[in-house]
């Protein structure tokens, strides 16, 4: 094919064409925000893979993503920008034992509640974000449940009281 050297008219229609296809990615990029949410900047659970349970607390329902191997245990809720209302983490560990947090690369202040196996509210701590003070349960346990700071006083919930959810806790 002979080569042929682009004129000014020829190179407006192409700049044109780009421009125009350009217009249309960026009205289906706000469509597709309009009508699904802004997309969010960091792995949310959806994306994380982790399954998600339901506990109550009293008369408040709690969606929770369940932490439970070591690979999201150790990660936890870290680089998190916000929680949902009422969402949190569920931390499942194989024993009973004093179970110990930090908030390193936690951008979030939270409340953690450390539960017995029949879901009784063994202790519970406030974390400040990017720390590395160690929180750790009064007494050897399966769960820790992480929610926004305050969740729990909020609530009237204190040591003792109960989280319900059948697949996790034993009854009473």
């Amino acid at each position: 094919m002979p080569y042929r050297a682009m004129n000014s008219i020829d190179l407006r229609m192409i700049l044109g064409r780009l421009a125009t296809s350009a217009l249309s990615c960026l009205a289906a990029i706000g469509f597709a925000t309009a009508l699904f949410g802004t997309p969010p900047t960091q792995a949310q659970p959806q994306e994380r893979g982790l399954p998600r349970t339901t506990l109550q607390a009293g008369m408040y329902l709690i969606r929770a993503e369940v932490a439970g191997d070591v690979d999201s245990r150790a990660r936890g809720l870290m680089f998190r920008e916000r929680l949902g209302p009422n969402e949190g983490m569920l931390f499942v560990f194989e024993q009973p034992s004093t179970q110990c947090f930090w908030m390193r690369n936690t951008l979030i202040p939270l409340t953690i509640a450390f539960l017995a196996d029949d879901g009784r509210i063994v202790n519970i701590a406030d974390m400040e974000p990017k720390s590395e003070a160690s929180h750790c349960s009064n007494e050897g346990v399966r769960f820790a449940l992480e929610m926004e700071r305050g969740w729990f006083a909020k609530r009237g919930l204190n040591r003792g009281d109960r989280i319900s959810a059948p697949s996790y806790f034993k009854g009473p």
